[in-house]
Formats: structure tokens, sequence, C-alpha cells
């Protein structure tokens, strides 16, 4: 099994390694001659703030063939593609994208299954149940991401009493909306398993609504009740609808594999979704200036409500048999508490590790997504301008390559728990690398970023049916909002002292938790009896 992963990941490569080591040799520098300030109010910092659940994956770069690659047509290249970071992280992309197209298509020969050459008819319940879904969950996605791109610039926009807001400020207000979510979050876990998960999904569009709109205002009371709607939105978000898809899919009686596609589906769809987001985002601040992205988010909130109310039935904790239609059922309204949650957590180990693999993972992946704009300006070399804009692209490029990965692997059989395990500590290591050798050296640091980002990319869909398989149905969403709080403590925690960690000192501490998170996940494999029968 390791072999065959390490050939998917040794594929996985190539087509960035040629791109990357190509035009590094024709246009870059050797020489890097800026070095990380670890400076919290640096505007560059701030763009980190921007980027929240900006996250994508690949494998890391290999330093062969850039000799041999570099001997013949590398000036054609640097035109095709452009000189300097821009072309570099151009060609990146384009490298990437044919990498996600090699793995869906040259991988049929000697890694494919008998399934994947001559796949078999979709289910008709699997498929009415996936485009249900994933029409919702896209639009959902795509109104998040949209409030992005935007959300440093427009907070710095804001003039109160004669003042423009300063940097602490927009950090507090981002603050604000973390610790919303993790002191609230087990709340509205509570609330969504006992009302429903279709009108849990229905509160988040109210709740994301209202925080768009309070971007509008001028007064700084309604801009801290406006992160406030948006982080119950937030957590709203990972839990209601994700809740609501394995219910459906458990009382519809599903095969388990089934759900472990969706999943990958719903997450390469949203690497495709986070890019459109940020070219649609651009395009809205260029004509409404930064509340543009937020408005234009309310049309895609609404879009989603709409299908939400016509395509999902409603489902409840501990009621999976009562829903068939959309829009005429009535969930119970009871579920168990924060309390009995906690004990039934307390009684199977197996769902502390799930918890753990989650909180430690995503502590690690939020704490990244603050320090990789930092992190990038220390690598780059000659004072360059940072094209923020194409490596979030090549991030999402990778996360593609990452969930695509999982699709290969699910659909060899290969157990969740074994290869998240896999997966979680190749990301550790990434980073580590990152921390320790990345800051001075732009390959290493890109290489090392891209890997961390295929774990991503891997760890969406494997943890979505991970908590599918191990969290009870009466407790889905509490349990899942409780993972939520320790992850979202560590970023505040992390973020509140980064001046004395700096970028180094937030990486080593993202390492550390993923090297955790991949204890945890042994730890897993352990608590199941016989984990090679444990299909994905």
């Amino acid at each position: 099994m390791i072999k065959r992963v390490s050939l998917l990941l040794l594929l996985s490569v190539v087509g960035a390694t040629s791109s990357f080591q190509l035009h590094h040799a024709v246009n870059l520098p050797t020489k890097n001659l800026i070095r990380s300030s670890g400076n919290v109010q640096s505007p560059h910092f701030q763009r980190g703030l921007q980027t929240r659940g900006q996250l994508s994956a690949a494998m890391p770069a290999l330093p062969a063939l850039r000799s041999a690659l570099s001997l013949k047509g590398g000036f054609t290249f640097a035109s095709t593609f452009g000189t300097g970071p821009d072309g570099m992280f151009n060609a990146l992309f384009a490298g990437l994208l044919a990498t996600v197209f090699s793995l869906k298509t040259i991988g049929a020969k000697g890694l494919a299954t008998k399934d994947d050459a001559a796949p078999k008819e979709i289910d008709p319940k699997v498929k009415s149940l996936q485009w249900r879904f994933l029409a919702v969950f896209w639009l959902f996605r795509l109104a998040e991401w949209l409030q992005g791109p935007y959300f440093y610039e427009v907070y710095a926009s804001k003039v109160i009493n004669g003042i423009v807001v300063t940097q602490d400020m927009i950090g507090y207000l981002f603050l604000s909306g973390f610790l919303t979510t993790a002191l609230l979050g087990p709340v509205c876990g509570k609330l969504v398993d006992g009302f429903g998960r279709k009108k849990g999904s229905l509160a988040f569009v109210l709740f994301y609504v209202l925080g768009a709109l309070s971007t509008k205002s001028p007064l700084l009371w309604l801009l801290f009740v406006g992160r406030f709607a948006s982080g119950i939105g937030t957590a709203l978000l990972f839990c209601a609808p994700e809740a609501w898809l394995a219910t459906e899919h458990e009382r519809k009686g599903l095969d388990g594999a089934s759900l472990g596609k969706i999943f990958g589906l719903a997450y390469f769809g949203d690497s495709l979704v986070a890019m459109l987001a940020g070219q649609l985002a651009q395009a809205s601040a260029s004509v409404s200036g930064p509340t543009g992205p937020f408005m234009l988010s309310i049309a895609f909130l609404i879009a989603g409500g709409i299908m939400a109310t016509a395509l999902w039935g409603e489902n409840t904790a501990g009621n999976v048999a009562s829903t068939s239609a959309a829009g005429d059922e009535k969930g119970s309204s009871s579920s168990g508490g924060l309390k009995p949650a906690w004990e039934a957590m307390k009684a199977d180990k197996k769902i502390i590790s799930v918890g753990l693999i989650q909180s430690l993972f995503e502590g690690a992946m939020y704490t990244f997504v603050l320090q990789w704009p930092p992190a990038m300006i220390a690598a780059m070399s000659g004072g360059a301008k940072v094209p923020f804009g194409r490596i979030f692209s090549c991030l999402m490029a990778s996360c593609m390559v990452g969930s695509t990965i999982f699709s290969k692997l699910i659909n060899r059989g290969i157990a969740v728990e074994r290869s998240i395990s896999w997966i979680v500590g190749m990301a550790s290591i990434a980073l580590a690398c990152a921390a320790g050798f990345g800051l001075s050296n732009l390959p290493l640091l890109i290489a090392s970023f891209f890997a961390f980002e295929a774990a991503v990319g891997f760890y969406f869909p494997a943890m979505g049916t991970l908590r599918a398989r191990y969290l009870p149905d009466e407790y889905r969403g509490i349990m899942m909002t409780m993972f939520g709080v320790p992850l979202n403590l560590m970023v505040v925690a992390v973020y509140t002292n980064i001046r004395r960690l700096g970028t180094k000192g937030a990486l080593l501490i993202s390492a550390t938790a993923l090297a955790g998170s991949c204890l945890a996940s042994l730890r897993l494999q352990a608590l199941i009896k016989e984990p090679s029968d444990e299909k994905a």
C-alpha cells in the first residue's frame, strides 16, 4: 500500500516540478536578500488575515531535472509564462493543473483498479444525494470565499469619528470572529442537532448576510456585531451541511464508500470555487470598492438558501428515518445536550482520536493561513513584489491534487484511517522543513507549502468520511463544533503572541500540532481491531 501511495505522490510532483525548476533556472536570482521580521503589524502579515480558509495542496518539488530542463526551450518557456515571480508561479500553476489531469487520466495505467478502468454505473440514489448536496455546498463555499480576500481592506477603509481604523483594531475584529466560533460553536451544534440541519444551514445564510451587510457601516459597534454574526455563521457552515449529508446518507442506507466519494468531489470542486471567488472578488472590488465582494456574496448566500429550501429535506439528531422530501417533515426538536455528548466522547476512544486529529490539524492549518504571506516575503529574493494572487491560485490547484489523490485511494479501498496518518505525517515534516530552512530558501519553501496544502486537500474529504463513520448521529453537530473549540483557541493564542513567536515560531507550532494529529491518527488505527478491513 505504501509503495502505491508513494507512486501517486511521485506522479503528483512531476508536472509542478518541471515547470518550477525550469523557470527558476532561467529567471530567478540566486541570493535571498529579504528576511522575515515577524512583525504582526506588517501589511503583508495583515494580508494573511484576508486568506482565512484559503487552503490548497500539492506535493514537494523535486530538485532533479533542473539542468536538463534549462538547456533547451528556456526562453520560449519564459516568454509563455512571463518573467520574474509572476512567471514562475504561472508556470507552477500550469504544472499543477497538468498534475491533476495526469492523476485523473494517466493514473489509469498501473495505479487504477478494475473499477477505475471500467467504472460501475452510479446508484441513482447516490447521484441524486450527491448533486442535491453539492449544489448547495458550493454556493455556500463561494459566498464564504468571496469575503476572504478583502477582509483587511474593508475594515482598513473605515473612518470612525474622524479616525482611520488601526491595524490593531482590525486584528481585534479578526479575533472576535474566531472567539465567537470557539465559544458559541457547541451551542450552535446542539441547536443544529435539535432543530434540524437544514434549518441550521438556512441560519448560516442569515448570519452571514448580516455579517456582510455590517461592512457597510461606519459604526465600530456594528462592525463588531457583524463579526459576531459571521463567527456564528462559520460555526453553522462547518457543521450543518456536513451533518445533513451524513445523516441523509445513513437514512438512505447507502454504502460508506459512496459518501467518501461525495466528499472527495465536494472538496475538489471547492478549490475551483475558491479560484472563481478570487476573480469575482477582484472584479467586484474594482467596481464597488472593498465592500463589493461582501455584497456580491449575499447573492450567492440567498441562492444557496433557496436551493437548500427546494432540494433538502429536514433531518435531526437521532431521527434518521424522519426525512424523505424537502420541506414537509418535522424533525424532533430534542437532542442530547453538551454533557451527554461529552460523556459519549469519553466512552468511545475512537471519537476522541477523531476529535484530536481534527483539532490539531485544523489549528495548524489556520495558523499556516496567517503565516504563509510573511514567509513568502522572507524567502523572495531581490525585493521582488510577492504575487499573492498567483500563489493563492497555485495553492488551490495544489489542493485539487490532494483531493484527487484521496479519490484514487478510496477507489482502491484503502482505509481512510491508514492513509490519513501518512498524509498528516507528511504535512508535519513539510512545515518543519519550512520553519527550519525554508525562510531563506525559496524552492524549499514552495515545496514545503505545496506538500502541506496537498495534505489539506486530502484531509477535508478524509475527515468528513471519518466523522460520518464514528460520530453518533444524535450528537453529530455538537461534537463537530466541540472539536472546533481548541483549534480556534490555538489560532487566537498564536496570533496574540506572534510578535514573540515570529513566522518561524508559528510554523514550528503548526508542525508540532500536525505531529500530534499524526499520533492521534495512529491511535485511531490501533483502536480498530482490523484496520485493513476498514474500507474507505
